[in-house]
């Protein structure tokens, strides 16, 4: 469900996935939209088939082979999708990332003619994929951006060497790492992955910055979540323009 205080520009949808309402088994339980966990293939296909139903979807996403790079494609131009992050000015082209704890962010801009999906792990946080995606929309552009579910800040612990990555880069970082609490945690430390991608949004000109705050890893029964199960499905994020 989107909050009801996002501003989303006229004649753009989005929409972001749970686990519920596929036909998976487990420990792909059972809206899981991956085709490349080792799932049942068929029941993965019936599943983006339900997508495209249950949201009424004007076409089926453009599904990207997700690499934790940073390059972002054109699929109004270009067929290749080895890719983290897809871009659109096309009605009715749907853009889709998949995730389990990495934060999808999805981009459009406030006339609502451009739009983009972006798979932020932390790899391709630090090494630039939200910067990648904003260098798509034409110069000038106000933008809009929306953080859907991923792992939160009380349980994505990380190592040191991630830390001193982003402090090398990104301005103010270090309010979004915290000393680990968790058992055996010497030296590592919680990374608040929504607000290091709000700080580079911010760095990068986006001013409009909407996050739904939920925690993959800790809502169990609502998401899948990697780092949690290991062998699990994926979750779609989701952007499309009329």
């Amino acid at each position: 469900m989107i909050p009801a205080d996002w501003f989303i520009p006229s004649g753009v949808h989005i929409a972001f996935t749970d686990r519920h309402g596929g036909v998976s088994k487990a420990p792909y339980d059972s809206l899981n939209l991956g085709d490349h966990v080792e799932d049942d293939p068929i029941a993965v296909t019936r599943n983006r088939e339900l997508l495209q139903e249950q949201f009424a979807l004007p076409a089926m996403p453009q599904w990207l082979t997700q690499v934790h790079g940073v390059d972002v494609v054109d699929v109004d131009s270009d067929a290749n999708r080895r890719a983290d992050g897809a871009f659109s000015q096309q009605a009715q082209t749907v853009l889709a990332v998949m995730t389990a704890d990495c934060l999808p962010v999805l981009l459009c801009d406030a006339s609502g003619q451009q739009i983009a999906a972006l798979h932020a792990g932390w790899r391709g946080l630090c090494n630039g994929i939200l910067e990648a995606g904003v260098a798509k929309f034409a110069q000038g552009s106000e933008l809009y951006a929306y953080l859907g579910p991923a792992i939160g800040p009380k349980a994505f612990e990380v190592g040191s060497e991630v830390r001193a990555a982003f402090l090398a880069n990104t301005p103010n970082a270090a309010l979004c790492f915290q000393p680990s609490t968790m058992a055996n945690s010497a030296g590592k430390y919680l990374a608040d992955l929504a607000k290091l991608a709000q700080l580079r949004l911010e760095a990068a000109g986006v001013v409009h910055i909407y996050s739904l705050g939920d925690c993959t890893y800790t809502l169990d029964t609502r998401y899948f979540s990697y780092r949690r199960e290991s062998v699990t499905g994926r979750m779609a994020s989701l952007i499309w323009r009329d």
